[in-house]
């Protein structure tokens, strides 16, 4: 059970670095933030909680969403390569790379769902 904490703070811990310097030069809407902050905050209940099969489920149910809305997010703001400053592409980037992550913590997440007990 130990391996499965681990694996939920890996999860969180990489998700709210990689998120936050994706929030960090105001590229995304508001809608961004508060939508993966509404994740993270999932994401310390299932840790906190461990036997929780509603906190685990939500957390991945939020993880899969959070994949659909950034791939609007970043198709639908990402600026013309004018406007791109450092920071801002490093921001982009930041985010692109939270995304491409978001399926193995998903894959996660689902394995930490099946041992507590999930179908």
């Amino acid at each position: 059970c130990e391996l499965g904490l681990l694996f939920c703070l890996f999860v969180f811990v990489l998700f709210f670095v990689l998120f936050g310097r994706g929030c960090m030069s105001y590229i995304f809407p508001a809608s961004y933030a508060w939508g993966n902050f509404s994740v993270l905050a999932v994401g310390i209940w299932a840790i906190v909680q461990r036997d929780s099969l509603d906190a685990i489920t939500m957390f991945l149910t939020g993880l899969l969403l959070t994949v659909l809305t950034d791939i609007i997010h970043i198709s639908v703001f990402y600026p013309p390569n004018k406007y791109l400053t450092d920071t801002k592409r490093f921001s982009t980037g930041m985010a692109i790379f939270s995304l491409l992550l978001k399926p193995v913590s998903c894959y996660l997440v689902y394995r930490m769902y099946q041992e507590r007990g999930g179908e």
